[in-house]
């Protein structure tokens, strides 16, 4: 169980519903404040942005990237997020009552953000990052670690890096790098394989598809942190608004992973609970007269039926029922007791 702040977040716990508001904000401090409100009035948990610079993200020879119409370093350079926004973003989730925290790409992001943020996130394109990794974990708050396009060996290598400075909680997402990602490629079973490989890890998912049922299937699959970009209008302009949700659709999230979590219950099967207590009664079968028995006559299998409600003897004991004299008359559609026998 990882604690942060007022929440506990594994096995026993909710699932921490983070909205991703990213690069979302385009710049404009206002847009970015009512992100914040959308994810306050979904009831998310935390809400996460992204701080980056083009200078050191990405070479200026990066070769064109198909789904962008530009250089990826123009294209990160016009979405940075301004970093002296940190203390103002910070202060207003602190007055909203959500948690504010951010994916570092940088050394300089770690340390910007060390006063303001309970805990890091760490990209998936940053996972081999190993140096970017060992100097977020020595800040000792929990890590957060996507692992798309991750092979098994990497991620242990990279917890491993991790662990060696002394920070043990770790959250891992499953994660499938591609915006949109297609549901094909989520491959939500590999939730189970970090499970078994890294035990003390807490597991979850950062889901990229477009709308919200593959991050409720997640919940009820057992993921116990879900990341989710989102949006006030997928229309905006930005590489990252298309594939996002709206803010109606990241309320319903919520309350659907909420009722998910609800119904998934403790597994035991240990009869009706309360809210069945009346269906129990009357909706389950019990032994009834098909037809009127006088007083002293024997019952015959002929003369009985299981009928509902179940106000009468349970229908395991039929053969016990039957042979035995009614020691009163027994009308029609009755249902039979002990006492009428």
């Amino acid at each position: 169980m990882i604690k942060i702040r007022n929440y506990e977040i594994g096995e026993a716990a909710p699932a921490f519903v983070i909205a991703e508001a990213g690069a979302n904000h385009n710049r404009d401090l206002n847009l970015a404040k009512e992100l914040i409100d959308a994810a306050v009035e979904a009831k998310a948990d935390a809400v996460k942005f992204q701080i980056y610079s083009a200078e050191t993200m990405y070479s200026r020879r990066v070769p064109y990237h198909s789904g962008y119409p530009k250089p990826l370093w123009d294209l990160i350079k016009e979405i940075e997020t301004p970093r002296d926004w940190i203390p103002e973003l910070a202060a207003y989730c602190e007055k909203k009552g959500i948690i504010f925290f951010a994916t570092p790409f940088d050394p300089t992001a770690v340390d910007e953000l060390d006063p303001y943020v309970p805990f890091y996130k760490i990209a998936s394109f940053e996972l081999v990052d190993y140096p970017l990794l060992e100097y977020t974990a020595k800040k000792g708050k929990p890590i957060i670690l996507s692992t798309g396009m991750a092979t098994l060996g990497e991620i242990q290598e990279a917890v491993e890096r991790i662990e060696k400075t002394g920070n043990q909680d770790i959250i891992l997402l499953q994660c499938a790098s591609k915006y949109p990602a297609e549901p094909s490629i989520m491959n939500l079973r590999a939730m189970e394989t970090l499970r078994k490989a890294f035990p003390n890890a807490v597991v979850g998912l950062s889901d990229h598809t477009m709308g919200i049922h593959i991050s409720v299937a997640a919940v009820a699959m057992g993921a116990k942190v879900i990341e989710k970009h989102f949006t006030l209008s997928r229309d905006m302009e930005g590489p990252d608004h298309p594939f996002a949700i709206e803010p109606e659709e990241l309320k319903e999230m919520v309350y659907q992973i909420r009722d998910v979590e609800a119904a998934l219950g403790d597994g035991q099967k240990a009869g009706p609970t309360p809210e069945e207590a009346e269906n129990y009664r009357l909706g389950r079968r019990s032994i009834h007269a098909r037809v009127d028995i006088p007083k002293g006559t024997r019952i015959t299998r002929e003369m009985l039926a299981t009928k509902r409600p179940g106000l009468g003897i349970h229908p395991r004991f039929m053969e016990i029922i039957v042979g035995r004299r009614a020691v009163r008359d027994i009308e029609a559609d009755e249902w039979i007791t002990w006492e009428m026998v």
